[in-house]
């Protein structure tokens, strides 16, 4: 680990620090198997996720509510009642056997900074708009195909098609919503209406290295890589492995294994990046030559135009590499989100956020990762900031974060928070 971060962190900051780790913590053990944490959309451990946040909310001085899509809603009223809401959130759900800092470092961050919020109202320095934490319900899609769904929901981009995805179980999205015990009728009742928002903000564990690497324990977000997604088959003839000799064969698998090193030579020379993250060949027997070979691909840039060339360039590789061996190369998008810049004036909220704390030049690192955030700049402009986390590991139980560089984040959250009522209010 590297050496304490600059930050000097009083007593509050201290406490605050603890205080979110120990609700990680308490998050984590709310887990569908044993030993690891499993947290998915629409599930008794969502349930249990919301239930728990709501209780935080309501103790930091906010209302709390569940909304239609499942997302844990807080507010606090600013100055008046009814006024415009400046968002800030993260989500509750996790990836498979996952960490316990995406996510949900975000939402108690955010809760952290609400409850400083309300003291600063009770002592007369209410904001000039509501504040709002909302802990979205469904970021990495790890249930049903589609992600982003919490955040889709509240943005109003909800998909009625998404309502006929299966899970691993049999279970449509229909019949997990009214499970919930939400009607799938009623789902545009999560939408928001740009007119009652300030912006949206966003505080995440960085999921790369890069901060650690500058000894640095928070950055600046400056874009969201725009993502795409393709389900992929490769086609050939299932025959039996020993009697068929080579010059007549068609092996699906073989296409696939160059189609997997084409896309890692591609991203490599575009500046992208691209992941082949599945991979199951048919019929699978031992003794037969593959027939058909399904993987996945997750394409990412900084810009969409170098994400959509390098997806060009990959798809001409494949094409050719099968019609050199007699096979048919299929791809279906399965997913696409355009890069998202953040709003100028939350950038620089973000960053006086971070000058506040001690860091007057900021390191600014484009998010490689997909974010809540995305959904929501479809209403309203976005904000980010990154907490360092340890050897960039994420999507893993290897997740870890330093309770200094946690303490530094609430403070300068919460002076970001005051930097936009600041620029509102003039």
């Amino acid at each position: 680990m590297s050496e304490p971060s600059a930050h000097g962190a009083t007593a509050r900051s201290d406490a605050a620090a603890r205080t979110a780790l120990k609700r990680c913590d308490e998050l984590a053990a709310l887990s569908a198997y044993e030993g690891r944490i499993d947290r998915y959309f629409l599930t008794p451990e969502h349930a249990a996720a919301n239930a728990l946040a709501a209780g935080w909310m309501r103790d930091a001085g906010m209302t709390a509510r569940i909304d239609a899509v499942g997302n844990v809603c807080g507010r606090l009223e600013g100055a008046e009642p009814g006024l415009p809401a400046l968002l800030l959130g993260s989500h509750l759900d996790t990836v498979p056997d996952a960490g316990r800092y995406d996510g949900p470092l975000g939402v108690v961050v955010a809760i952290a900074v609400a409850q400083r919020i309300a003291k600063r109202a009770a002592s007369g320095e209410a904001l000039p708009f509501a504040l709002e934490v909302v802990g979205f319900s469904d970021e990495e899609g790890t249930r049903f195909s589609s992600a982003l769904m919490g955040s889709r929901g509240l943005a109003g981009s909800w998909d009625d098609a998404w309502f006929d995805q299966i899970d691993a179980g049999g279970v449509t999205l229909r019949e997990a919503f009214v499970r919930f015990g939400l009607d799938p009728d009623r789902v545009g009742d999560a939408a928001r209406n740009p007119d009652e928002l300030v912006g949206y903000l966003e505080s995440h564990i960085e999921q790369g290295p890069y901060l650690e690497e500058a000894d640095r324990a928070l950055g600046v977000v400056s874009t969201i890589a725009g993502a795409r997604r393709f389900a992929i088959s490769v086609h050939g003839e299932a025959r039996h492995a020993g009697g068929t000799p080579y010059e007549r064969r068609r092996d699906a698998l073989i296409g696939a294994s160059h189609a997997v090193l084409d896309v890692e030579r591609i991203a490599r020379a575009e500046r992208v990046i691209a992941t082949v993250g599945a991979m199951q060949a048919y019929p699978g027997g031992v003794n037969v030559i593959p027939g058909r070979v399904d993987l996945t691909l997750d394409l990412r840039a900084e810009h969409d135009a170098d994400r959509d060339r390098a997806w060009d360039l990959i798809v001409d590789a494949a094409e050719k590499r099968c019609a050199e061996r007699g096979l048919r190369w299929e791809a279906t998008e399965t997913h696409s989100a355009p890069a998202v810049a953040m709003d100028p004036a939350l950038r620089a909220a973000i960053t006086d956020g971070l000058a506040a704390v001690g860091d007057k030049d900021p390191m600014v690192l484009f998010s490689k990762a997909g974010h809540d955030a995305m959904a929501v700049a479809a209403i309203t402009g976005v904000g980010m900031q990154f907490v360092r986390c340890h050897d960039g590991i994420s999507h893993h139980p290897g997740e870890a974060v330093r309770a200094d560089d946690v303490a530094a984040a609430i403070d300068a959250f919460e002076a970001s928070v005051l930097a936009v009522a600041a620029t509102y209010a003039g």
